[in-house]
Parts: C-alpha cells; sequence; structure tokens
C-alpha cells in the first residue's frame, strides 16, 4: 500500500510540474492581433514596436500601384488604413479578412506580412467549384 502511495504522489506531481510548464510557456505561442478599435483607442502604440491588426478590407479601399497597395481594414467600428510592401497574396480582394503585421504611427499602418482568410471553395477555371468535401469540380 506504501508503494502505491508514493506512485500516486511521484504521479501527481509530475503532472503538476507539467501542467505549470505548458501554462507558463504556452503565452509565448499564442499570436493575437489588435482590432482597428483597439489601435486607435491605445494613443501608446504608435512607434511601440511590431504587432498585428486584423479586419475586413473596406470595399472600395484598395490601391495597387505595383510594388505595395494601400487598403483601409475595419472593424465595424473603426477603420486604419494600411500600406502593404510587396505583392499582396493572391487571393486578397474587398470584403476579406486579413491579418497584416507591421508597425503604427499614428496615421498608417506599415505593413510587411499578410494572411489572408479565404473559404474553402476553389474555383476552376472554367467557373466550376471544387470543395475538400466533393471530389469533381460542380459544372
Amino acid at each position: 500500500m506504501r508503494r502505491y502511495r508514493w506512485f500516486v504522489v511521484a504521479a501527481l506531481g509530475l503532472v503538476a510540474v507539467l501542467t505549470g510548464f505548458l501554462v507558463a510557456n504556452i503565452g509565448q505561442d499564442l499570436v493575437y492581433y489588435q482590432t482597428p478599435s483597439d489601435v486607435l483607442a491605445d494613443a501608446g502604440r504608435v512607434g511601440a514596436g511590431r504587432f498585428r491588426l486584423g479586419g475586413q478590407v473596406v470595399p472600395g479601399s484598395i490601391v495597387d500601384d505595383g510594388a505595395s497597395v494601400t487598403f483601409d481594414v475595419t472593424d465595424g467600428q473603426a477603420t486604419v488604413n494600411v500600406a502593404h510592401q510587396g505583392a499582396p497574396q493572391q487571393l486578397f480582394r474587398e470584403g476579406i479578412g486579413v491579418v497584416v503585421e507591421g508597425t503604427w504611427d499614428g496615421v498608417i499602418f506599415h505593413s510587411d506580412s499578410m494572411i489572408i482568410k479565404h473559404d474553402e471553395q476553389y474555383r476552376t477555371e472554367d467557373g466550376g467549384v471544387y470543395t475538400p468535401d466533393s471530389r469533381y469540380p460542380s459544372p
């Protein structure tokens, strides 16, 4: 019976140590993004370093000059102007969800990294729609 108690105490101690390690380190691996409302509400963000900004691309706001693209991102309450250096992602368009990474100067968010959200439907050249659930594109 004594060996069983020591085993249970040791196992519980090991679980406690592993749980503590996991909880202490998981915060470093999570990547958050700020909404336009968060960015505009926090004046201390100006020059505070890199962070991520996420929201919807405002329809009619995209201006692409080849080397860079500017557009507005909104969360439905506030809007931030984004200047992205480099070519945008292939599926980038108006109304799509986007997360950009860069710096905020108080007026414009300067981005050099872009992640877009898209649905899982892919269109074929002839206009058919393919989803991962279907084996064949629809006509």
